[in-house]
């Protein structure tokens, strides 16, 4: 048996969380240095966006950069206010970007095998896509914030973002992988006191999506969970570096208190 058949087929999967999902790319970076190459990516809303990049093989450093460049990192950037019926902004920057980066429109154009979570709005189920050419449009509706911006009709189903329904879906992996890596960067942490009803809205957000994570929770080998949203929020976006950083920390940490994962590194 060679040494490329008895390394593990790895799978990732990248949790929802807006802003703080750019913890994704500093996860990303510490699992490679280590030598650790997921196989398989599965996400959610911005953990669908940072896994497509790493599906086309666009590695962290550049997706830094790409942010930079970019200017990914401002409001005004990110939401353009088109105020049509199904919401009040396009997502013109994600589609630019897609465009950009993963200009063949088809699952199977990627280098690595990708799987997006959306969630059906007619329905109210969520579904895991994973084939055919209509990659950008389910990358752009899972990360299609209800009301923010625009639902995206594709067949005779409307699609919002992914993590209103399932925040982890870690269900796209079962049966495709020896191992799954889950990401949560919206881990709950308890608070002992609520200051304001801004506060209660978006910890009754997350609660939702906590527990929608649960059944992706379970199903992972080994989980991840950057503390980015104890000092900053889902539209914390200036603070790329900084989230990505503590991504980045957060994992070489995991690693060391769990050492027999170094046995996933690619020989």
């Amino acid at each position: 048996m060679t040494n490329a058949q008895q390394t593990p087929k790895i799978g990732i999967c990248l949790s929802g969380g807006a802003a703080l999902g750019y913890a994704h790319i500093g996860v990303l970076q510490a699992l490679l240095e280590y030598g650790i190459h997921p196989d398989v990516i599965a996400g959610s809303s911005m953990g669908a966006i940072v896994g497509v990049l790493y599906a086309q093989n666009i590695m962290p450093e550049r997706m830094l950069q790409i942010v930079r460049d970019e200017k990914i990192y401002k409001i005004r950037t990110l939401i353009d206010f088109t105020f049509s019926k199904r919401g009040i902004s396009s997502h013109k920057a994600l589609k630019h970007l897609l465009k950009d980066l993963v200009p063949t429109n088809s699952f199977d154009s990627l280098k690595k095998e990708y799987y997006v979570c959306v969630s059906n709005i007619n329905k109210a189920n969520w579904s895991i896509k994973g084939s055919g050419d209509k990659l950008h449009e389910y990358i752009v509706a899972s990360a299609s914030i209800p009301f923010i911006y625009e639902a995206v009709k594709i067949g005779d189903s409307v699609y919002v973002d992914g993590g209103l329904f399932n925040n982890l879906p870690a269900q796209a992996l079962k049966g495709k992988c020896d191992i799954i890596i889950g990401v949560d960067v919206l881990p709950y942490f308890k608070r002992q006191e609520i200051k304001s009803t801004n506060e209660m809205l978006m910890l009754s957000i997350r609660g939702v999506e906590h527990h929608n994570s649960l059944p992706g929770i379970q199903l992972c080998d080994y989980l991840i969970e950057p503390p980015a949203v104890k000092q900053y929020n889902e539209l914390s976006f200036d603070k790329f570096e900084e989230i990505s950083k503590i991504g980045y920390e957060t994992t070489i940490q995991y690693i060391n208190d769990h050492p027999e994962i170094k046995n996933l590194a690619k020989k």
